[in-house]
């Protein structure tokens, strides 16, 4: 029965990898479907296959911080996970049917957190995990609209002579081929890593796995296959959020807003700090936008995001919460 029950709730967990392949699917092709450098389908199959190929550059570093470093590895039990899971699903759907971009990854981080005080108190909760974390809910998308800032300033002064902006601008078509694939293999290193250290925190809480064990390679591929698999399902609500609403995008914007966010993502993912893709990219696209002029950003969407970030972890950790006090009563 116990081994049915970890079955099932590594399942949940792919599922939950699933939705952030959807979900997330707006950050990867965004600016490259504003830009109509591809379309809608081309893009989300692009996306998809550097999602997936992420495991071969990247390590699994992320996973580890998301097994050890949220809450005490102790207090993990598959009905902890079970529920922390349905906390960040719920989250996720919520905001997906909003049209708002929303991080998926700190959906699961206040899920985890959620389930677990439910289940043994506040005091399980790692506050220095959840300080590195929270520090970089507010570094990630600065550090994504600074680089796309110095990006565009620096295309601007390269290019200022270039008179032919038709000729330059299919030149930066293809050049948006590479940077959407970059910020591609970095969200599929990032987040994929996430589920991994989920799945592999239950493996070790259900005794499948010895609590020093590293993430297994079947883990590896079934979290990659299944974020792939999501943003091939694609996330229309949040590209229009993410690829017109927040600004307007030239192909040279676009190149701009990836490659700062696949800079910031590879450095992340490197340290094994789990960030949010949502934000690095919007903070990009931000600053990109605010190179032409300051009005050229909608703010009053802008604005709505940022809440919607704010609102992530605790909007999470209450539903978690109140799903394992529900468990706990009829359990």
């Amino acid at each position: 029965m116990e081994t049915f029950a970890v079955v099932a709730v590594i399942g949940i967990a792919l599922a939950f990898d699933f939705t952030n392949g959807f979900h997330d699917a707006a950050n990867a092709i965004a600016t490259v479907v504003a830009t109509r450098v591809l379309s809608p389908r081309v893009a989300v199959a692009w996306a998809a296959m550097f999602n997936f190929i992420a495991f071969v550059v990247f390590g699994t570093t992320v996973a580890a911080t998301i097994a050890k470093g949220v809450v005490d590895p102790a207090v993990l039990s598959v009905g902890v996970v079970f529920t922390g899971l349905l906390g960040a699903i719920g989250w996720t759907l919520l905001t997906f049917y909003l049209g708002l971009p929303t991080s998926s990854s700190h959906a699961l981080v206040g899920g985890i957190a959620g389930a677990a005080i439910g289940r043994a108190g506040l005091h399980t909760v790692q506050r220095s995990g959840l300080q590195k974390i929270g520090v970089f809910i507010v570094l990630s998308p600065m550090i994504g609209l600074a680089l796309g800032l110095l990006f565009t300033l620096t295309l601007m002064w390269v290019f200022h002579r270039v008179r032919h902006v038709e000729r330059l601008n299919r030149g930066f078509r293809v050049g948006q081929l590479l940077s959407s694939a970059a910020f591609s293999l970095g969200h599929g290193a990032n987040d994929a890593q996430k589920t991994m250290g989920i799945i592999l925190a239950l493996l070790i809480a259900s005794k499948h796995a010895a609590p020093t064990a590293g993430v297994p390679l079947w883990v590896v591929l079934a979290a990659h296959t299944a974020i792939g698999l999501g943003t091939l399902s694609g996330g229309w609500r949040i590209v229009k959020t993410m690829g017109s609403k927040i600004t307007r995008l030239q192909p040279a914007g676009g190149v701009a807003a990836e490659s700062a966010a696949a800079v910031t993502l590879f450095f992340t993912s490197s340290r094994g700090i789990p960030v949010s893709t949502t934000h690095t990219i919007t903070g990009a696209i931000v600053g990109v936008g605010s190179t032409q002029r300051v009005s050229a950003v909608r703010w009053g969407v802008a604005s709505q995001v940022v809440w919607a970030w704010v609102l992530t972890i605790p909007g999470a950790l209450v539903i978690a919460y109140v799903g394992q006090l529900v468990l706990r009563a009829l359990s």
